[in-house]
Formats: C-alpha cells, structure tokens, sequence
C-alpha cells in the first residue's frame, strides 16, 4: 500500500511540474493584414503599454537602434516590389528597426527577421532600405504601442508607428498601375497558349465537343509552335479523330522538339505512339 501512494504521490508531482500556466502576455500580439491597391500587406508586432511610463528619450532613449515593438521583432511582408520613402523594396518580409529622435528617426528595413529584439550582430549588407521620418506630437496619447497602414489609396498608403503622443509616418508606393494595366493588356490580347491547351485537355479527356478540343489545340500550337507536350496532345485528338496522318505528322514534331529539348519521356511516348499507328521506327 505504501509503495502504491508514493507512485501516487511521484506521479502527482511530475504533472503538476509539467503544467504550464496561461496567462495574458504584457505585450501582446498583433497582426495587420491589409491590401493596398492589388498589393498584400501583413504587419505581425507586439503592443508593449505606456503603464505611465516616459516613453520616447526615456524607455526608448533617442539615438539607439530599437526592435520598433517588444519581443521578437517586428516584421513586414509585401506581396510585391514596393517603394518605402523613395527607397526600394523587393517583395518578401523584413523586420523594422528604428533609432527614434526628438526631431528625427531613422526607420530600417532589415532582411533577417528571425531576432528576438534587436540582433546581436547587426550587419549593414542585410540593411534593405533606410528612411528619415519626421516625428509628430499628437493630441491624444496613445496607450499601446501601434503600427498602422493609413491614408489608403490605390498607388499607396503611409505606414504609421505611434506610441505615447508621438506618430512617425512612412509612405508606401505599390506598383497599382503597373499590375493592373499588365492585367488589362493580358486579358486584352485573348487567351494564352496556355488556356487554350488547358482548355483542349480538358475536352479531350472528359469525352465532350472534340471539334472544339481540336480548334483550341491549333491555336495553342500557333501560339507556342515549340511546346513539345502540345502537339503530343494534337497527335492523340487527330488519332482519336480518326486522321492518322495528321496524327503521325503531329506526334514527329513533338518527338522532334522533344529531343531538342531534350526531353526523353515524351520522345518515348511519341515513338510507342508512332509504332502503334504503324509507322516503322
């Protein structure tokens, strides 16, 4: 009986120690997710509080590097090449850094996103982008920490930090008129090689109008006369057509550009195809 209460006891203890107590964090996490123009933006930051504190020269002295937040650092991701203040920024994610100042900041744009707060071992190759900012007293204080995206418009918005009564804004530019005009002239010009082949596939092998498939097919070798894996296909819909010579002449180009490319499997393919039509290889 005893030995049975002390395993009691042993594994009583071991749970207890293993438990892990939840509780609120004093700076929590935040996460931003907002489109400007046709571009994505995710902030992802934690929210320290004021807790009537003396923020700026104070808790976060002026002219030191600072991770722009708590915990780990803050991090940005845009889904496109963007322009930060004038500066640019290739697709992808970056951690802010910043060195607040009375009368000036320096917002830093940094490649490595994987710090717990600033990094040990700061390296200026993996600075991205730079940008002076103007510090602005505001009439209201701002208890918990904030990074904001403002102002929105369709080439661009301002990326606000505030805190306390003071607010740094960082103009954004996203490339609106570039994209959508690339996807004006896309759509305007018809469909690609592409749809015209998915298109014709995808009639092919669900047995439906193959008139249609063959017309689609055409078009799409006319559009890519160098797609190997294209006139593959326009060789099965002539044969299953019933036009063997069609067929035969089709599945010769594929193999040929196929052993340019040089692709193997589809010069195999096209030969077991030839050899089934009766052609001596």
């Amino acid at each position: 009986m005893n030995r049975l209460i002390l395993l009691f006891l042993c594994c009583a203890t071991s749970l207890t120690l293993q438990a892990q107590i939840e509780s609120p964090q004093p700076s929590p996490k935040a996460k931003v997710m907002q489109t400007v123009g046709l571009t994505d933006i995710t902030l992802e930051y934690s929210r320290p509080a004021m807790r009537d504190r003396a923020i700026f020269g104070s808790l976060v002295p002026f002219g030191e590097l600072w991770r722009t937040g708590a915990n780990e650092n803050t991090k940005i991701t845009f889904s496109d090449d963007v322009t930060v203040g004038g500066a640019k920024l290739a697709a992808g994610s970056y951690a802010i850094y910043s060195k607040p100042g009375n009368d000036q900041w320096e917002v830093i744009f940094y490649s490595n996103t994987d710090n717990w707060g600033t990094p040990q071992d700061w390296d200026e190759n993996l600075v991205a982008a730079t940008v002076m900012a103007k510090p602005v007293t505001t009439a209201d204080k701002q208890q918990n920490f904030a990074i904001e995206i403002n102002n929105l418009e369709m080439n661009g918005a301002d990326l606000e930090i505030k805190w306390d009564q003071t607010m740094v804004s960082v103009p954004l530019e996203v490339p609106t008129d570039e994209k959508t005009l690339q996807s004006i002239n896309r759509i305007m010009s018809g469909p690609s090689a592409g749809d015209y082949y998915s298109a014709a596939t995808f009639y092919m092998e669900s047995g439906k109008d193959m008139n249609q498939a063959y017309d689609w097919i055409n078009k799409a070798v006319e559009k890519n006369p160098n797609a190997y894996w294209m006139w593959r296909s326009k060789s099965l819909m002539e044969a299953q057509m019933g036009n063997k010579d069609k067929a035969i002449a089709s599945a010769k180009r594929s193999m040929e550009l196929a052993a340019a490319a040089p692709n193997p499997d589809y010069v195999r393919l096209n030969r077991i195809s030839l050899e089934e039509w009766g052609v001596k290889m």
